[in-house]
This record gives structure tokens, C-alpha cells and sequence, in this order.
């Protein structure tokens, strides 16, 4: 065997490559796993790998690496992934790599299946996941077609549903558009908050028997056992909070549970190989440890890394809102230019309208000019004509002595005279009243005209305007458990008499939030118009029964953990 040997170590967004030595144990390499990657809150983590018979393992941290049942590769693989997760992930995740690292494993969980999660709640998390992707979103940058790339459903429920993948990408963008101004943090937050209430969250199951042979599930988390039916992983049967459980061992393939309370019997069960109990204690052994962590206060590391968390989200909150206030200023100078602009056009549209009235007001004047110029000369012509029938009725006056014949003639003509007189006053007297008219309309033409030309200046006249400026822009780890552990069990730390179980008043998240319960109605509202139910898994149909009967994770947690221990060892013999 080579004195070194290469080893690939596959996180949820890394590969890192190291040169162990033939003496370097589990914990050596898990070491320089996190302290590269900079991770101290160890204790929910741990190296998997594929043993030799093709099965998932978790590397023991006391034994050496060479030593285990590694399928034999080169280099040789591990994933570093979460092995315990936390009871509320908003009280315990500390470290932004923590958060991440949990949720682009739930995450992953979800889109593969492994989590069972309905459809409504499927979009909603996929909502979140583009806001911690992709940030705010922008329909300048984030148009059509933007997430055509990207993993955001399971294929469960795009199966089941007749929607295009366009109808599923504007579905998830109206609620993307819902979360602006959220960090990316804080989106992976939200989502893992949503998540945890999901029923298959978190549990490790194990096939296992009982005494009468039949098949069931048990499932491992942060809050106890379970027992579950063969064809139901989403609704436990009998539970048992670590606060219960007093020593866990097993012999062979047996698993040996003792109670706290000393009256009730053994909880049994046989497991198909040896090794499955081996599994199941370590993750036993650790998951009651961290329990008991939880309700002791805060180690120094704790502490320390807590207040390191705050403040660098204060930091980061402080300058986010600097940026927020960079950009508010650059929206309102831009919004400011934009006036600029639509009050310029403005300006050139009133100039060309004044322009128009102006040139109007000056034809009107032109108009008016030449009527009162016709005005004068009728009015010089009829006085010429007055003037004449004056001369002509003088005339008659000084000949009266004329002869019949030569007066008839000239009172013929004074009274074509009259006639003509007459005519041309009543085309003063028309051409006087146009010509009020006019100076009427002159009048208001002026007064357009002086305003036109008001106008005009003020469109021309350049304007000062003042713009504020924008902002400027100017470890050491005590491991939970070690999966080597040959022991086959011992007793597990006793808590307080008085410890409350965690789940005796939870509610789900959709619960205690009023937004969140509304959000996830309407989509299953949305949803339900599109659904094929021809092609509804199981676990839909088990869900949605569960729903019809108002459980939800919690609820159920509550009821399967009512009465004594010893009934619920019966009901799990009987089962």
C-alpha cells in the first residue's frame, strides 16, 4: 500500500482534493475539511461514503481513513455533507457557510425527491431559491427564458401539472418579485424555514421489524424516534422523544431501547444487517447529544461565534442600507432626469403650439388690416356719392324754371343717385359691422399673439435647476458520535425532570404566519386548475388526506407521543 494516498472531498459547491498518509484518521481529514473551508459549527457535519458492498456510510472520525471500507477508488471520495440537523434552524445555524451548506442540501433533497414537499409549497421554495441566486429581481436583466437553466421544481410536480416550463417560469417570478430587497442570506433563511416543517425533513429512516416480523420504518431526528408504516414515510405511528429513552444498545442484528420509565418494557426491534445497527446508534447517540446541547447554555466557542454572527450582520445590514440609499439616490436623480426630459419635451411641444398661434394671430391682423382698409375706401366712396347727390339736389333746387322734359330727366338721375347712395351705405353699414367684428378678433389675436410670444420665451429661456448629489459611492470539535463506536450502545445523559418536549407547542411556520398560510393558499388555488390527478403519487394521496384531517408534521408529533411509554411499546408490538 502507497505511503500517501489522493482523496476528493465533494461539498455542496466544491471539490477539494488533499494527500492523506496511511496513519491519518477520520478526524484529521474532517479537520482540514472545514478548516479550509472555514466552518466551525462541526458538529452537524460529517464525511459519507460509498462502501464497499455499494452502500452509504459515515467515515469513523477515531479510526484511520485506509482502515475503513472505502470502495477502493483513486483518489478516494467522500462528501461532506449535514448528518444532524437542528430542532429550528433560525435558533441554531450561526455562520453564513452553515446556512448555506444545509440549504443547498435540503434543497437538493427537495428537487430529488427525497423530501417529500406539495406543490404550492414546491413554487414557493423555488421563489425563495431564485432571490438567493439571483438577488432582487430585474426585469431589465431577468426577462423571459432567464431560468430556463435553472433545477427548480421536482419533476413530480411539473408532471402533474399541464403548464408549460413558461407558465411554471412566471408563476415562480411573481412571487421572486415578492421578496426584493431581501438578502441572500436571509431568502436561504426563509427557505429552510419553510422547509423544516416538511415531514420527511431532517429524518434518517431505517427499514426495520418488529417482534410479529412486519415491515415498518424507523426514522431518526433532532426530535426522537419514529415509527412509520411500510407504505407511509409522511405519517409516524408511535414516537418517542430522546427525553424518554434512557440507554441504547444492540446484539446483532437486535436494537434494545430502554425507557426512562422503568415500568415500561423494552422498545425491540431487528434491523437486516449488523451494520444498519450501527447506523442507527451513531446517529442516535448523536442526535440525543445534540439535544441535550440545546438545553444547556452556550459553550464560550458558542458564544463567541454568535456574537462574531451578529456583528457581521450588522455589518453587512449597514451596508446594505448604504447601498439601498445609493440606489434610491440614483433612482430619483435618474427619475429627476426623466422629468427633465418629459418637461423638455413639453416645452418643445407648447413652443411649436405658440409658434402656431402666433403665425395665426399674425394672418388675422394681416386679414383685419386689408377689411379696414376696404372699410375706408367704401366709406371715402360714399361720401363721394353723398357728396354728389348733394350737388345734384342743389342743382334741382336753383332750376326750377327748367322745362319739364330736362327736370323729369335730372330727378331720374337723383333718384338713381339715392338708389346708388343708398346701396353702398348699407355696404358700409355690413362692412362696418365685419369690421367690429374684426377688431374684436384682432383684440383676442393680439392678446394670443402677446401670449404666444410669452410663451415662446419662456420655452426658450434656459432653466437652472439643482440636483443633490448622490451618496458617494465610493477548532477543536467534540464529534456528536463516532460511527465506530464498537461498544453497541450505553446509557444516554439524563436531562432535568422538568425538560418540555419541543414539539408539545410548536406550530408550523404556514401556521404562526398569516402571510406565509395566505401565499401558499393561493398557489394551491393557481395550481389546482392545472393538476392531473391521474398522475398523483402516494405520497399525494397520503398528504392530501393528512391535510383533509388538519394534520400537519407537528400536530401529528403531538398525537403519537400521548400516553404512557409502555402503550406505545404495545401499539408498536401489535403493529
Amino acid at each position: 500500500m502507497p505511503k500517501s494516498m489522493n482523496v476528493r472531498v465533494t461539498t455542496m459547491d466544491a471539490e477539494l482534493e488533499f494527500a492523506i498518509q496511511q496513519t491519518t484518521t477520520g478526524k484529521q481529514l474532517f479537520d482540514q475539511v472545514v478548516k479550509t473551508i472555514g466552518l466551525r459549527e462541526v458538529w452537524f457535519f460529517g464525511l459519507q461514503y460509498t462502501d464497499s458492498k455499494g452502500d452509504l456510510t459515515w467515515i469513523k472520525l477515531y479510526k484511520k481513513v485506509m482502515q475503513q471500507d472505502v470502495k477502493k477508488e483513486n483518489p478516494l471520495q467522500f462528501k461532506f455533507r449535514a448528518k444532524f440537523y437542528p430542532e429550528d434552524v433560525a435558533d441554531e445555524l450561526i455562520q453564513e457557510i452553515t446556512l448555506k451548506l444545509f440549504y443547498l442540501q435540503v434543497k437538493n433533497a427537495i428537487l430529488s425527491d427525497e423530501i417529500y414537499c406539495p406543490p404550492e409549497t414546491s413554487v414557493l421554495l423555488a421563489s425563495y431559491a431564485v432571490q438567493a441566486r439571483h438577488g432582487d429581481h430585474n426585469p431589465a436583466v431577468h426577462g423571459p427564458g432567464f431560468l430556463a437553466n435553472d433545477r427548480l421544481l421536482p419533476q413530480r410536480v411539473t408532471d402533474q401539472h399541464k403548464m408549460s416550463r413558461e407558465e411554471w417560469e412566471q408563476s415562480i417570478t411573481n412571487w421572486w418579485q415578492e421578496h426584493r430587497g431581501m438578502l441572500r442570506e436571509d431568502a436561504m433563511m426563509e427557505y429552510l424555514k419553510i422547509a423544516q416543517d416538511l415531514e420527511m425533513y431532517g429524518v434518517n429512516y431505517f427499514e426495520i421489524r418488529n417482534k410479529k416480523n412486519t415491515e415498518l420504518w424507523l426514522g431518526v431526528d433532532a426530535l426522537g424516534l419514529n415509527i412509520y408504516e411500510k407504505d407511509d414515510k409522511l405519517t409516524p405511528k408511535i414516537g418517542f422523544p430522546w427525553s424518554e429513552i434512557r440507554n441504547i444498545s444492540f446484539n446483532d442484528r437486535k436494537f434494545i431501547i430502554k425507557p426512562i420509565d422503568k415500568k415500561a418494557p423494552d422498545f425491540v426491534f431487528f434491523a437486516p444487517r449488523v451494520r444498519v445497527n450501527k447506523r442507527i446508534l451513531a446517529l442516535c447517540m448523536g442526535n440525543h447529544e445534540l439535544y441535550m446541547r440545546r438545553r444547556k447554555p452556550d459553550t464560550i466557542d458558542v458564544q463567541q461565534m454568535k456574537a462574531q454572527a451578529r456583528e457581521e450582520k450588522l455589518a453587512k445590514q449597514a451596508q446594505r442600507e448604504k447601498l439601498q440609499l445609493e440606489i434610491a439616490a440614483r433612482e430619483r436623480a435618474e427619475k429627476k432626469q426623466q422629468e427633465y426630459q418629459d418637461r423638455l419635451r413639453q416645452m418643445q411641444e407648447e413652443m411649436e403650439r405658440s409658434q402656431a398661434n402666433l403665425l395665426e394671430a399674425q394672418d388675422m391682423i394681416l386679414r383685419l388690416e386689408e377689411q379696414l382698409r376696404q372699410l375706408q375706401a367704401a366709406k371715402e366712396e360714399l361720401e363721394q356719392r353723398q357728396n354728389e347727390l348733394q350737388a345734384m339736389m342743389q342743382r334741382l333746387e336753383e332750376t326750377k324754371n327748367m322745362e319739364a322734359a330736362e327736370r323729369q330727366k335730372l330727378e331720374d338721375e337723383i333718384r338713381a343717385k339715392q338708389e346708388e347712395v343708398s346701396r353702398i351705405q348699407q355696404e358700409v353699414e355690413l362692412k362696418d359691422s365685419e369690421t367690429r367684428r374684426l377688431q374684436e378678433e384682432v383684440e383676442d389675436a393680439r392678446r394670443k399673439q402677446d401670449e404666444a410670444a410669452a410663451a415662446l420665451l419662456a420655452a426658450t429661456t434656459p432653466q437652472h435647476h439643482h440636483v443633490a448629489e448622490r451618496a458617494d459611492t465610493d477548532p477543536d470539535h467534540d464529534n456528536a458520535s463516532d460511527a465506530g463506536s464498537e461498544s453497541g450502545g450505553g446509557d444516554l445523559a439524563r436531562g432535568p425532570d422538568d425538560l418540555v418536549d419541543p414539539v408539545a407547542d410548536r406550530r408550523t411556520l404556514a401556521e404562526r404566519n398569516e402571510r406565509l398560510h395566505n401565499q401558499l393558499k393561493a398557489l394551491k388555488q393557481d395550481l389546482a386548475r392545472s393538476c392531473d390527478e391521474t398522475k398523483e403519487t402516494a405520497m399525494d394521496k397520503i398528504h392530501r388526506e393528512n391535510v383533509r384531517q388538519g394534520r400537519d408534521k407537528y400536530k401529528t408529533l403531538r398525537e403519537i407521543r400521548k400516553g404512557n411509554t409502555k402503550r406505545r411499546v404495545d401499539q408498536f408490538e401489535n403493529m
